[in-house]
């Protein structure tokens, strides 16, 4: 089963790891491999959320999130997206900002940091709707009792999730105004590209996610219709619960796609630490975009996230975190390693509780 999940990425590794040599010696196979390293580590959370997202979705939608979804992931995410935002940041045409990329690494390394604050603000508010629906829900099963008890309860206030995403943005858009102001004018109008970019990032969601969730929702109205008496022949006629399904998972793979867009930011950031070479980020955040996808799949064939009950709550706690460390990294400068560990850490935790709550429920 394990040999069977990840053999594409195992054979893209492969295929990865010699480009990087031909490409620029041996030299460039260590920093493709600490590329794809760091892209697993980042993302570790974006596959357990997937998988809790995956499993809703027929055969052929898992396989086109394995196809079309990769390829996106692959090309769109970690090769194309670096050379839009250096384009449209920098006013240039796609081709000339490749060529920059090419023949002028530092200055092309400079337009995507430059570019940061935008980007971290978008993918930041993003990440927190999901963390804050997740944690104003009142679900059935709690993992940390005394802090999501009096959440559910706070949930029932409608748009409560909206108003404290546009709160925490405000305060970030204004402390990096104000920062901007103490060391000159030059960032002063990157204050309100910041808060146009988080509310970008809201819009989005809560567009894609409304959408995925309204034919989720229709889709779950007419399976139990049918499972209430429906005769055979009737559901066979009931086009429109095909049609549901259709539409249903046509969203739910746009809000994967762009979900997995969010949490792709911060990887290919801080992948700029490493190298500004556009190729060597391309195979090495390329091959850990593979083994996230397999190991998506992995979860979901294995029903890891109905065995392991808090682990799908150790996820969306993680991405929080990113959430926030993405708002931040606005102002300051946060170590790549800091994030990819508090994401381990708590999925981790969740795991370890999911083992002690299945040994008691053993018992």
């Amino acid at each position: 089963m394990l040999l069977k999940t990840f053999r594409w990425s195992f054979a893209v590794t492969g295929l990865g790891l010699v480009a990087g040599v031909l490409y620029d010696g041996w030299t460039a196979l260590g920093l493709v491999a600490v590329l794809a390293v760091l892209e697993v580590s980042l993302s570790f959370d974006n596959a357990v959320i997937n998988a809790g997202i995956l499993k809703k979705l027929n055969a052929f939608w898992q396989k086109i999130f394995l196809t079309i979804g990769i390829l996106i992931a692959v090309f769109g995410m970690r090769l194309l997206f670096p050379v839009v935002i250096v384009a449209v940041s920098a006013r240039l045409t796609p081709p000339q900002a490749v060529r920059l990329a090419l023949t002028d690494k530092d200055r092309y390394q400079e337009l995507v940091t430059d570019a940061h604050p935008s980007i971290a603000a978008f993918g930041g508010m993003f990440l927190l709707m999901i963390f804050l629906d997740f944690v104003l829900d009142d679900r059935e099963i709690k993992w940390l009792g005394p802090v999501e008890r009096p959440l559910a309860r706070l949930g029932r206030i409608d748009m409560l999730s909206v108003c404290v995403a546009l709160g925490v943005l405000l305060v970030t858009s204004m402390t990096f105004a104000a920062h901007a102001h103490q060391h000159g004018g030059g960032h002063a109008d990157k204050a309100q590209t910041v808060l146009v970019s988080g509310i970008a990032g809201l819009i989005t969601y809560l567009i894609v996610g409304g959408l995925s969730g309204f034919f989720e929702s229709r889709l779950a109205d007419a399976e139990a219709r049918e499972h209430a008496g429906r005769r055979s022949e009737d559901a066979g006629a009931g086009r429109p619960a095909v049609a549901l399904a259709g539409r249903a998972a046509f969203f739910t793979f746009l809000y994967l796609e762009v979900l997995d867009a969010s949490f792709s930011f911060d990887g290919v950031i801080g992948a700029f630490a490493i190298t500004n070479d556009i190729v060597l980020m391309a195979l090495g955040l390329g091959i850990g975009a593979m083994y996230v996808r397999s190991l998506t799949v992995y979860l979901v064939r294995q029903g890891t996230l109905d065995d392991y009950v808090y682990l799908e709550h150790g996820a969306h706690y993680a991405i929080g975190a990113l959430a926030l460390i993405l708002l931040v990294s606005i102002r300051y400068q946060v170590n790549d390693i800091v994030t990819g560990l508090i994401g381990v850490a708590l999925i981790s935790a969740s795991f370890c509780s999911s083992v002690r709550h299945n040994r008691a429920a053993r018992r």
